[in-house]
Order: structure tokens, then C-alpha cells, then sequence
């Protein structure tokens, strides 16, 4: 029978052992016994399904991985130590030297740095299309080019792409189609259902949602799948069974969660847009949002990500900042607590101004990952920290 998200969620879980554990217990070892000489041949040949050592498999990051695919629509996955191992590795194992790619330039900064600076040691370019120039996006592909890349939303600013257009596209060319789902999560969007061949998350974020540890996931296409296993398998940048073990419980209450966080965080959004002292807000769910049509199109809900810029630049944002009282500032997002970043100082501050802007990340720009608080209690402290 098909379960709903929220069932599957909470019921796939790893075979129960002789114990007859309700919750999946936690496995901390690094390898596994085999019975005999032809077993242990058999297991290492891939003639047997089964575990071998932790950096390959191991049982807590599989039902990790198993429920995202789940969520995602996906065929196969792999768990990853950070989102950014996720999506190194993932491009590592895809490309070769003189490959080419065509992403959205409004990347997370660490991935920018990754295209900029090191796949180009390989010979490995990258061509960027703004948000608004989708229309571009073909005339960027060289008959070199391998993979179409985006974010939706992107970070910081919230900016909307067009999945089902953009994959449209990649699959004419032939392109593998990537897409960063993390600010969604699998219960608000699944770019697979729009033509994304992989889909990446940085499970840091509201796939834990409290803070507490690191993790990165891309599921998608079997077969690319299997190249990026390969690489994983081979270079180690696996997800521990601690942490898998935390996310999957995680994944137990996702959906929940992340209700809360867009129900709080549209209030939000209303609260500033109507607030004197703020000049812009940008949240997908409010229908001054550029591309809000789009939103309401692919994705279930808003999201937990508001960006507004406050009137009078980055002194402005500097008093705003140090006169907040009880949200968090930190560069982290999708924790149960409201967090306030100032991009262009942190998340983005090893980027150029010129780049910077490109992405429209000013210097009066903020990010609010809306947290679980009673709203009033968030929208009062923002408040406050406007108007002194």
C-alpha cells in the first residue's frame, strides 16, 4: 500500500534485529564479518547485497539515504559527511577534465568558490546565468558542457527558478540536471517530478533541523548514482552512522517541522513588508515575490527563509544586528531557534562586492532562518531591533 509522506517518514526503517527493537538502534562499528573465505569474496565482487565496511554502507546512513530517496521520488542515493562533500563529490565524480558546466549564478558561496577556483585545476569551466535570465541558459551551452546546475530558492536572497522550464532544457541538450533542494527540503518541492536528474541536500540544515550535526545527501538516476557511490566509495567522504542514525530520526518529524517554520515565517515576511524601516522583503509564499507564480507552481509551501533589506545600507544592518535580543546570530539556517545572518559578512563574504551584487546580496541584505519560537516573540525582537 502507498503511504503517505509523513508515514514513510516515520516507518521506514532498517530490518529489526533479534532484539526486536521498536527504533533503529545505533551502529557504531566500522566493518562487518563475513562467514567464510567465498562470502567474504562474493561481498567484496558485489555478487551479495549486503554491508562491508562503513565508509561503503552501513545500516543507519542506508535508512538515512532510503527515506530521502523516498521523499525525492529518487532511485538510488548516497550520504555524505557535509552538503558540500555532497556536492563536490557529486560534480568529481560526473565530470573530466575539459567537461563544462552552466549553473545559476546565485550559488551558495562555497559552491562559487568550488567553481571558480577549484574545478578549474582541472581544466573544468563554468558559464553563470542570472535568475532573471533564464532565456540565456541555452546560449551558454558548448557542445562540451555536461551539467546544468541551480538552486531553488537560492541562498540568500530567495529567488525562485523555474524547474520544469530549466529541465526542459536540460533535457533537450542532453545535460545532467542538477538542482540544490536544500532550502525546500523534499516535503515542500521534488525537483525529480520537474526533470532533475540528482537532487542534493545539505542535511545540516532543516533535514536536522536543531543544530546539532553535519550531513550532506544526493539521490536521483541510478546510474549516475552508481558513479558518484564509486567516487565516495573510493575517496571517503561519508556520512558517519552517528549522524545518519540523528538525521533519520529527524526525517521523523520533518514534515511537521517544516509546517511550523513556513506557517512562522510567512508572518514574518507579512510583518516586514509592512514594516517603514524595511525596504524590501523576499519571501516566495508573498505574492510581491518576482517569481511567486512559479513558487506556488512547484513548490507546497514557502519555505523557512526570509530575506528583506533595511533602509540606510550596512550601518543600518549593523545596528540592526547588535541590537537583536533573543534570535541567533549565526551563519547556520533551519534550526528550531530564529537565526539572523548577514551574508556579506559571512556566507558570502569571501566573495567579491562585484559578485556580491551580481546576486543581489547588498550590503543592508538580511537572511532570517524562521525558527519554531512563538511567532509574536520573533516578530518582537525583529521589531525592536528596526526601530531603535
Amino acid at each position: 500500500m502507498n503511504k503517505h509522506f509523513e508515514t514513510e517518514a516515520i516507518r521506514n526503517q532498517t530490518e529489526r534485529t533479534q532484539f526486536s527493537e521498536h527504533s533503529t538502534p545505533l551502529y557504531l562499528t566500522s566493518s562487518f564479518v563475513f562467514d567464510d573465505a567465498e562470502d567474504m569474496r562474493a561481498s567484496f565482487a558485489e555478487e551479495k547485497q549486503r554491508n562491508l565496511y562503513s565508509r561503503f554502507t552501513n545500516p543507519n546512513t542506508t535508512e538515512f539515504t532510503n527515506k530521502i530517496v523516498q521523499m525525492e521520488g529518487a532511485e538510488a542515493g548516497y550520504a555524505f559527511a557535509t552538503g558540500m562533500s555532497a556536492i563536490f563529490s557529486t560534480f568529481a565524480a560526473l565530470l573530466n577534465a575539459g567537461d563544462h558546466v552552466v549553473s545559476c549564478r546565485s550559488v551558495f558561496g562555497s559552491t562559487h568558490s568550488m567553481f571558480t577556483k577549484f574545478l578549474p585545476k582541472w581544466n573544468i569551466k563554468t558559464s553563470y546565468f542570472k535568475v532573471d535570465e533564464v532565456e540565456l541558459v541555452e546560449s551558454l551551452i558548448q557542445e562540451n558542457t555536461k551539467i546544468l546546475y541551480i538552486e531553488t530558492p537560492t541562498n540568500p536572497a530567495v529567488d525562485i527558478l523555474d524547474l520544469e522550464l530549466i529541465g526542459k532544457i536540460a533535457k533537450k541538450h542532453n545535460l545532467i540536471f542538477i538542482v540544490d533542494n536544500c532550502f525546500a527540503t523534499p516535503y515542500i518541492q521534488q525537483p525529480i517530478k520537474f526533470g532533475a536528474d540528482l537532487v542534493i541536500h545539505s542535511a545540516t540544515k532543516l533535514i536536522d533541523g536543531q543544530g546539532r550535526v553535519l550531513g550532506g545527501v544526493t539521490v536521483g538516476n541510478k546510474e549516475l548514482m552508481r558513479e558518484i557511490y564509486l567516487f565516495a566509495r573510493n575517496t571517503g567522504p561519508a556520512m558517519s552512522p552517528f549522524n545518519a542514525w540523528v538525521l533519520s530520526k529527524s526525517l521523523e518529524t520533518l514534515a511537521i517541522r517544516v509546517e511550523k517554520h513556513c506557517e512562522n515565517a510567512l508572518k514574518v515576511a507579512q510583518f516586514l513588508e509592512g514594516n517603514e524601516n524595511v525596504q524590501l522583503v523576499k519571501y516566495p509564499f508573498l505574492k510581491s515575490h518576482p517569481q511567486y507564480n512559479v513558487a506556488k507552481n512547484q513548490m507546497k509551501l514557502g519555505g523557512n527563509i526570509v530575506a528583506f533589506e533595511i533602509k540606510g545600507g550596512i550601518e543600518a544592518g549593523r545596528k540592526f544586528l547588535n541590537n537583536i535580543k533573543m534570535c541567533s546570530l549565526s551563519a547556520n539556517l533551519g534550526d528550531t531557534r530564529t537565526i539572523v545572518t548577514h551574508p556579506s559578512s559571512t556566507t558570502h563574504g569571501r566573495l567579491s562586492e562585484e559578485d556580491r551584487l551580481e546576486v543581489g546580496i547588498t550590503n543592508g541584505l538580511v537572511r532570517v532562518s524562521v525558527g519554531l519560537e512563538n511567532v509574536t516573540d520573533i516578530i518582537t525582537d525583529l521589531e525592536q531591533a528596526l526601530n531603535v
